[in-house]
């Protein structure tokens, strides 16, 4: 069955269409949860959130642009209105830092250390990261997400990194003085 298809058919609150949809798409949507949650159990949680959000909202999609893309932005916003309804965060007004500069590493670091640590970030600094870094968001569209100033999108995200950039020398450092 085309994608077409299939979203018409979810349309009609088709059953075996929303299971194939689940299916096929909750995969790649669980990684964007993940992105936005604490652990593999709050992901879960935002992503039946999202995918029930999904299922009520599909009439609304026209079959412009990405699907895919229409369920992502979805996704995050489950997710921050999570946040937002918990107050889980405050957003700290910090104008005018500098982002510090991130230099190459010769050593790898592993792809799940890196989640770990990203997932280990304060909210303020992880949902600003990750919508900036990870998901190409400018600084302005984020404050608009967060209901923050830009110049606070900024900082956060300098925080995030040089907190990221820590962790990742701190390490480096580890496997260098193993290998020693």
């Amino acid at each position: 069955m085309s994608l077409k298809n299939l979203i018409k058919n979810c349309k009609k609150s088709d059953l075996n269409a929303q299971k194939t949809l689940y299916e096929l798409f909750s995969p790649k949507l669980f990684g964007v949860c993940l992105k936005y949650s604490r652990n593999k159990a709050e992901a879960e949680d935002n992503l039946q959130d999202a995918f029930i959000c999904i299922l009520q909202k599909i009439g609304q999609f026209k079959n412009k642009g990405s699907f895919e893309g229409w369920m992502k932005r979805i996704c995050i916003n489950t997710c921050l209105a999570k946040y937002r309804k918990q107050q889980l965060f405050t957003l700290v007004n910090e104008e005018n830092i500098e982002e510090p500069r991130i230099e190459e590493y010769n050593e790898s670091v592993p792809l799940q250390f890196l989640l770990t640590c990203v997932q280990e970030l304060p909210n303020r600094y992880r949902l600003v990261f990750n919508l900036y870094v990870l998901d190409g968001y400018a600084h302005q569209e984020v404050a608009d997400m967060l209901g923050i100033t830009e110049g606070t999108s900024k900082s956060n995200l300098a925080r995030a990194r040089a907190i990221l950039k820590t962790k990742v020398e701190a390490y480096q450092k580890k496997l260098r003085d193993v290998g020693n």
